[in-house]
């Protein structure tokens, strides 16, 4: 309901509705409220409006998790529902090489990878997945974090040391058709790529408002970089610049190499931490009517 206002009214006519502050109860009224400041936030309207600005006020005293997020799109966020054309998902090797420079295996990577540790962290990993979750794609995430016992490589954060994890999506590695491979990154897009995922859905999902598809990827992206879930979204931009980021592929039977296939890995700056998020999806529907 949210979505569909901010598409057809003026935000001179949505402002009248904030002219309440509410009195501490948050019912559908006022979750109403917060989700139409996510919307105008993401197309950069509402900014200014004094009801406005002191309603989003209020919302953060009253510890609303949407009002965590900034009455602007941040730089970072230049993506967010954003089509450009011909930057459709990436399905091949070809299409991953053309738009991401490649991180070339090393040996190094393979040592260092056989050297690392799971370390669970059943929170971290629900706040990683819940792009994929909240928008109904088909399989489980695999969201999981390793330590090392010395910093890697300048060089050996590729596909050498990736395939070397103990990781579910990569069981099996080269079972099927082309072989592993992974591309450096940016933040920006693993953002876009957690907010999509959340805001369009599954084929068989369901997509969310675009305010807590914003949220959703924000919670992903800190939890993947080990941060807290209240840590101001400027210091993570800041902290994200200090990571490094892999896009990688693999044609295991894990991914469904159909509808949708998306797997990230993080470096924190000590290079001794290291998350992976992996997600598939697939018609389902479509594939068991054969």
């Amino acid at each position: 309901m949210a979505a569909e206002l901010v598409r057809t009214r003026h935000p001179r006519d949505i402002e009248p509705l904030f002219a309440e502050l509410p009195d501490g109860v948050l019912g559908p009224a006022v979750e109403l409220r917060a989700c139409l400041l996510g919307e105008l936030a993401l197309i950069g309207s509402g900014g200014g409006r004094r009801s406005l600005e002191a309603y989003a006020d209020r919302l953060r005293e009253l510890g609303h998790p949407l009002a965590r997020l900034p009455r602007t799109r941040l730089d970072i966020e230049h993506r967010l529902a954003v089509r450009v054309r011909g930057l459709g998902s990436v399905k091949t090797a070809k299409q991953l090489r053309s738009r991401f420079p490649e991180a070339p295996p090393t040996d190094g990577g393979a040592v260092a990878g056989r050297g690392a540790r799971d370390a669970r962290d059943d929170v971290r990993a629900n706040a990683a997945a819940r792009p994929f979750r909240a928008g109904g794609w088909a399989r489980e995430p695999e969201a999981r974090f390793f330590t090392l016992p010395s910093p890697l490589g300048p060089g050996d954060f590729g596909i050498s040391f990736i395939k070397e994890l103990p990781l579910r999506c990569l069981a099996g590695e080269g079972s099927r058709r082309g072989s592993a491979l992974a591309c450096t990154t940016t933040p920006d897009d693993v953002l876009n790529e957690l907010f999509t995922a959340s805001y369009v859905g599954g084929v068989n999902g369901h997509g969310q408002g675009g305010a807590y598809a914003r949220l959703y990827a924000w919670e992903s992206l800190c939890a993947l970089m080990g941060l807290s879930i209240g840590v101001p979204l400027l210091e993570a931009v800041r902290c994200a610049a200090d990571h490094r980021w892999l896009r990688f592929m693999a044609f295991t039977d894990w991914f469904h190499h159909d509808a949708a296939d998306l797997a990230f890995a993080v470096l924190d700056p000590t290079r001794t931490r290291i998350a992976v998020l992996a997600a598939t999806d697939t018609d389902a529907h479509r594939d068991a009517l054969g």
